[in-house]
């Protein structure tokens, strides 16, 4: 059985059970701040199971695509070592809201493994949750299984959590019995195998049945859930790995096509060498893990989600290397796993070139920081070569890692080569700055952790009473309204005086909260005696706007009346904004491609920015297409048509439909005419023409594959255009010519500008040739070795270059230092004929003249740059050479 008809086995079971089939969610949590990734099939039902979300079923079937590479579920390190951990897999799971609870899920279980699947009943066995009677008797009477095969563990094992926080439960696991051929750490070290309980390959958990009962806060506070529901997880790959029979999921279908191609381009065979297969079978499962986040959205960075993601691929370039892969390999994997793949994911396929780039680019980036982390050590070694212990210091591999990006592996590995030891105690002090960082970062994290809580803790509760509040900025920008909540600093408020700054709910609100990249409204509240200003306007929960409100004058009460006014110039201004954002959209995707994708935007009442996924910069010529094709609309006026719909119909409808969106069943489609159709909440102009003029007003790089353009709409086209012509004329008037002849004069001033830049650049050469003459002449013999060290000042790094060339040519066999003032910077170039390279090192002659007058530098053993940052001792320090030249030769 394949590993995709496996898949569809699961789909199919519980679809004729009643589930509803619902597609994988991104691998970025919609609207969920707390998770790194979707690491569970449950995660985009989190709102479901807390009761502040309600779907049109209550039984549901998934194939979850997840990530497990940080927070409290993180299998990168096992990642390669064991047969079993991903970073990337996918979770089948069956779901019920409230509907059946522990004895359907187990017997669902049940029927599935050895009916459908086919699996021997004794060799599967189950463990529960220690003090869970009920489950223990359950997989006796239901699944016939005898007491020896249940195992009760402790909340370690048998209590899950999706994070810190949020939804969790007693939980019973299923492990099918591999056999036991396969080896046991345990028994080798005279111990018993422990059974499910063991962590050894021959105890394979395929099935996690949670029963999801609380609610755990930030405080660790369990609390019940609105109905105790279900929440299972089989990973796809092991069971797989089951049903073909093989002992590691990397042999499965799902996984081997990838890491075989990877064996063939480094010329190794699977199976020959244990450290070679750890690296194969990491660069295989990190090349799924990144192919899956970039083409989800997620890029590179030193942030966040693009930390991990950098870090998983970092860690796949190393082990390449260790393999002996020194040019970029991992972007061609992506191939491979798009091939592999594309028959579940078919965006993979769509998203390959891109997802090639990217990774393409962080490798030739990496090959940098190994460049750079390099050159560190070699710089700490010389620094330190009269040190009495050659031992590497902690602090420093921590700082070649957090600053540079260099791994503590691969840095132990350069210094091993040098003749130095990084024994425990520097692994010891490299943890305890690693751990002193992570204190500080969760001290970061949790400032505020508490008020927050506690202000969520209320909104759940407003949410289990009411299904959300009534918008109507759609038709109005004033209405009446009633104050439901008011909370300050974690504390539901009976009322609010002068002074007060307050998050008020009302039941219902013309305010727009922020989403979707439109930034939310401001305006005001008017009660019976108060006053107030509404700062923002933003979402709690689910369905809840939320307005921060200042109080001016008088107060609020709880339950009182009052009437909301929203800022009307600036609600325009987003109106402008958001449906030029879509124009943009729309005309980018016709002129660069259909491979265009919204990668982030922002619609401000003033500008909009709009991120697009695409490789290179979009030149002046494209940006000019864009802008013609985005005004051609306005001058048309479109009739901008916004509808509800559900989600289906509006796909078919050709919406487009952002990665990281969370959409409920029924969706807003705003249409412009025949020329876009986007899934949008945003408030939006009646006809295009209204815009007037749309201008873009920069454009530029964000991340790797992923572009930015700024753009104004109205009333700011105009005074930007304006801007621009003022500049224009002052430029004219400076040079005395017409506005419209500026470009070509502008371009002759420069041809004549380089035209003597030649000029000077001959006369320049013709000058370091008389200088040549002039320090070959004035050499010095050392030992019989002819050495030339003297200062040249005026000269920048290029120019005292060109210098030590002619030197160099003239002296025949030499060594040769130069050092140049310009400015205040000090410039210092070394060279040694190639006759004498092995004898003496102009790097290293480099770097002690360097270090005399303040500076660092490095090179070539026959070519080596420097700068100082004290042009007073240069002439000291050029006189060290001739000592230096001396001390060589009698070393």
């Amino acid at each position: 059985m394949t590993g995709h008809e496996l898949r569809q086995r699961f789909l199919d079971y519980f679809g004729r059970n009643g589930h509803t089939v619902v597609q994988s969610s991104p691998l970025v949590p919609a609207q969920d701040p707390t998770l790194l990734f979707t690491n569970a099939g449950m995660v985009q039902f989190k709102s479901v199971f807390l009761g502040e979300d309600r779907r049109p079923y209550v039984r549901a079937v998934s194939c979850q695509k997840c990530v497990r590479a940080g927070g409290k579920h993180n299998d990168l390190e096992n990642v390669g070592r064991t047969a079993r951990h991903h970073t990337f897999f996918e979770m089948l799971g069956n779901f019920s809201f409230g509907d059946y609870f522990k004895a359907e899920a187990v017997a669902f279980a049940w029927e599935f493994l050895t009916k459908e699947m086919g699996l021997a009943r004794d060799r599967l066995w189950a463990t529960v949750f220690t003090a869970d009677d009920e489950a223990f008797s359950l997989w006796q009477t239901v699944a016939g299984l005898p007491q020896e095969r249940i195992l009760r563990l402790g909340e370690a094992d048998n209590f899950w959590a999706m994070g810190e926080t949020g939804p969790c439960g007693p939980c019973s696991e299923i492990h099918f019995h591999q056999g036991e051929s396969l080896p046991c750490a345990a028994e080798q070290e005279g111990r018993r195998c422990l059974g499910p309980a063991c962590e050894c390959d021959r105890w394979l958990e395929v099935w996690n049945l949670v029963f999801m009962q609380f609610n755990r806060d930030a405080g660790g506070a369990l609390s019940p859930l609105p109905k105790p529901s279900i929440d299972t997880g089989m990973g796809l790959e092991r069971m797989a790995a089951v049903m073909q029979g093989k002992g590691s999921v990397f042999e499965t279908d799902l996984i081997w096509p990838i890491l075989d191609s990877v064996a063939k381009v480094v010329g190794k065979r699977y199976t020959a060498s244990e450290t070679d297969d750890v690296s194969l079978r990491v660069i295989a499962d990190h090349a799924r893990a990144a192919t899956f986040l970039i083409a989800d959205g997620v890029y590179p960075s030193n942030e966040w989600r693009g930390y991990v993601l950098r870090r998983i691929m970092r860690r796949a370039m190393r082990h390449g290397r260790l393999l002996g892969l020194y040019e970029p390999f991992l972007w061609r994997a992506v191939a491979g796993v798009a091939a592999v793949m594309a028959p579940a994911y078919p965006e993979l396929e769509r998203e390959k070139p891109r997802v090639q780039e990217v990774v393409k680019a962080e490798e030739e980036r990496f090959a940098e920081t190994l460049d750079t982390g390099t050159a560190k050590i070699r710089e700490y070694l010389e620094a330190n070569r009269e040190a009495q212990e050659t031992v590497a210091d902690g602090k420093f591999l921590f700082t070649l890692y957090d600053t540079y990006g260099f791994p503590l592996d691969l840095a132990q590995e350069v210094f091993q080569e040098a003749g130095w030891s990084v024994p425990q105690a520097s692994l010891d002090a490299y943890e305890a700055e690693m751990a002193s960082q992570r204190a500080r970062a969760r001290a970061s994290a949790a400032f505020g952790a508490g008020e927050e809580a506690e202000s969520a803790r209320i909104y759940a509760e407003f949410a289990a009473e009411v299904s959300s509040v009534e918008f109507l900025g759609y038709e109005t920008l004033n209405a009446p309204g009633r104050i439901v909540v008011m909370v300050r600093a974690g504390r539901r408020l009976p009322e609010a005086v002068s002074g007060d700054e307050v998050e008020v709910i009302l039941d219902r609100t013309p305010c727009y909260a922020e989403s979707g990249g439109q930034v939310g409204d401001t305006g005001r509240i008017l009660g019976r005696q108060g006053n107030g200003r509404i700062l923002d306007t933003h979402f709690r929960g689910s369905g809840l706007i939320v307005h921060r409100v200042k109080v001016e004058s008088g107060g609020f009460r709880e339950g009182e009346e009052v009437a909301v006014w929203v800022e009307s110039p600036r609600r325009r201004g987003l109106q402008l904004h958001h449906t030029g954002t879509h124009l943009l959209h729309a005309a980018l995707r016709k002129v660069l491609g259909t491979h265009v994708t919204q990668a982030g935007s922002l619609v401000a009442p003033d500008h909009l920015r709009f991120d697009i996924t695409h490789g290179s910069q979009v030149r002046d010529r494209e940006i000019d297409q864009v802008e013609e094709l985005v005004n051609e609309k306005v001058r048309d006026n479109l009739r901008v048509d916004p509808l509800w719909t559900d989600l289906e119909q509006a796909l078919k409808l050709g919406a487009l439909a952002l990665f990281g969106e969370k959409y409920g069943q029924r969706v807003r489609v705003v249409r412009i005419g025949d020329f876009s159709t986007e899934l949008c909440g945003g408030t939006h102009l009646e006809q295009t023409g209204q815009i007037g003029l749309f201008k873009i007003v920069s454009e530029g790089a964000v991340a790797a594959g992923v572009r930015r353009l700024t753009a104004v709409t109205g009333d700011a086209a105009l005074r930007h255009v304006e801007r621009e012509e003022s500049a224009l004329r002052e430029a004219a008037a400076i040079l005395k010519i017409p506005p419209l002849e500026v470009p070509q004069r502008l371009a002759k001033l420069l041809d004549e500008q380089r035209q003597l830049e030649k000029q000077l650049e001959a006369l320049e050469g013709r000058l370091a040739k008389t200088r040549a003459e002039e320090l070959v002449a004035a050499a010095r013999q050392v030992g019989g070795v002819a050495v030339v060290a003297a200062r040249v000042d005026g000269l920048d790094p290029d120019g005292l270059r060109a210098v030590v060339d002619s030197v160099r040519e003239r002296l025949g066999s030499g060594v040769i230092c130069l050092g140049s003032v310009k400015g205040d910077k000090v410039s210092l170039v070394s060279a040694v004929t190639k006759d004498l390279t092995p004898r003496f090192n102009a790097g290293k002659l480099i770097q002690e003249v360097a270090r005399a007058c303040g500076g660092g530098g490095g090179g070539r053993p026959d070519l080596a740059q420097a700068g100082g940052k004290d042009p007073a001792k240069l002439d000291a320090a050029l006189g060290l050479a001739l000592d230096w030249v001396a001390r060589s030769q009698s070393t």
